[in-house]
């Protein structure tokens, strides 16, 4: 689950970005401060909208934003007072991490993406790419599924010319970083990375 404030051009809503709709349509369901954005042939959860969450929890940040354990629990009683079986999930874990590209082969159907297999830490995850300095043994900076892009787009896992992606790796233009070239290509970090680490741009970028 993603969550989003910002109450300067929002208003104090809370929105919780539970699933990619793809485009298909939606309706919606409010119960007081609540609302549930589903996919109407499906019933699917896709997103949750909480209005007036500041008078729930104790919120700050503009953009993607993190909860506590106890915040959730909050919102969760929320959820269940007005009658919603589901919950809200807290995952904490970081969705921006050091990858380490372990196989490399081109797109069966393209001239200029590669289906990379990417080390993450605990797990291997593939990923399509087109980035022009991809190449096997690379440890470059990965956006999981579940990351807000500084841009605002969202990471869902996706199938790139019908192949599955898992994230994305990404360039330090992307990452929003001071003084990012601007040109084609992922962030490459140096030998001292350690697939898994939280992305730290303090650490990882030295322009």
């Amino acid at each position: 689950m993603i969550f989003t404030y910002n109450k300067e051009y929002v208003g104090d809503v809370l929105m919780v970005i539970v699933a990619d709709g793809k485009g298909q349509d939606v309706t919606v369901e409010r119960k007081g401060k609540v609302a549930r954005v589903y996919i109407e042939e499906t019933g699917q959860t896709v997103a949750w909208n909480i209005f007036e969450v500041s008078s729930l929890v104790d919120l700050s940040g503009n953009g993607q934003v993190f909860l506590t354990d106890e915040q959730i629990a909050a919102l969760n009683a929320e959820l269940s007072q007005e009658g919603f079986a589901e919950s809200l999930v807290n995952d904490k874990e970081p969705k921006f991490v050091v990858g380490q590209i372990v196989e490399l082969t081109p797109h069966p159907d393209s001239d200029h993406l590669n289906i990379c297999q990417v080390n993450v830490g605990d797990k291997t995850v593939q990923i399509v790419a087109g980035a022009p300095n991809a190449a096997q043994g690379l440890k470059t900076i990965v956006a999981l599924t579940g990351a807000m892009m500084p841009s605002g787009s969202l990471i869902f896992p996706g199938k790139l010319r019908g192949e599955d992606s898992f994230g994305m790796m990404c360039s330090p233009r992307e990452l929003g970083l001071p003084n990012a070239p601007q040109v084609r290509g992922i962030i490459e970090l140096d030998d001292s990375a350690v697939a898994g680490e939280a992305f730290d741009s303090a650490k990882h970028w030295k322009n």
